[in-house]
């Protein structure tokens, strides 16, 4: 009767739909060759463009030494470390809003030129492109209706759909994942979820976070197997 009851609570709980997104990237024709340049092309520049050269900076799949693309420039090709160190210490992930973000990159760079007025330019070429991308999601053909079809599922991933649901998610549900919500919501593994939730995105590639997930859910399923009765 018991195993009547889970498996009918399996066939109606909701599974898990994974998603793939594929990122085109597009130039918007502006460039800075300096602070006060990247100041003005960062107030100007669209919601789209600022949101890339933040929450998308994992898309370029490596880790480096910033958090985002202006704090990247400020330290490699300005050669401004002290700067560079104050923008990578923003966690775009804080702000639910692009414009407290953007407030936010203005307003270190306003400091930092308060101090240090005179702006140094980089050689031609080695300006501040501010790109943007037009983003495209569909579905991945894999779903989850439980925890074990769940690892598998993670374990074959493409990088695109770990982006999608662990770091875009972030910003689209206000600092959780796609994977902690459905984990805890749908399948009741609280533990799980934070531990999930818990990952920090600056310090992993995606590979890196496909592994930590794999293993933390392999070890929760072993642990689900060793309660199951005889």
């Amino acid at each position: 009767m018991a195993e009547q009851t889970e498996e009918k609570s399996e066939k109606t709980r909701e599974p898990f739909r994974f998603k793939q997104c594929v990122n085109i990237l597009k130039s918007t024709g502006k460039k800075a060759k300096n602070l006060r340049e990247l100041w003005n092309g960062i107030e100007e520049a669209s919601n789209e463009s600022v949101y890339f050269h933040t929450y998308q900076y994992f898309l370029k799949g490596h880790l480096l030494e910033y958090t985002n693309d202006f704090a990247q420039w400020a330290g490699e090709g300005l050669g401004e470390r002290v700067l560079a160190e104050h923008l990578s210490n923003i966690d775009s992930y804080e702000f639910s809003d692009i414009h407290d973000l953007r407030n936010k990159l203005l307003e270190v760079i306003d400091d930092y030129l308060e101090t240090f007025p005179e702006s140094k330019e980089v050689m031609p070429g080695n300006e501040f492109y501010f790109n943007e991308t037009i983003t495209m999601v569909f579905p991945a053909g894999m779903r989850a209706r439980n925890l074990a079809e769940f690892l598998i599922a993670v374990r074959y991933l493409d990088a695109g759909s770990i982006y999608y649901h662990f770091y875009d998610a972030r910003s689209r549900l206000g600092g959780t994942d796609d994977f902690s919500q459905w984990l805890e919501e749908d399948l009741a593994k609280k533990e799980l979820a934070e531990k999930i939730r818990a990952m920090d995105p600056f310090m992993h590639t995606f590979e890196g976070i496909r592994q930590h997930i794999v293993e933390a859910v392999d070890e929760e399923v072993r642990k689900d197997m060793e309660v199951m009765p005889q």
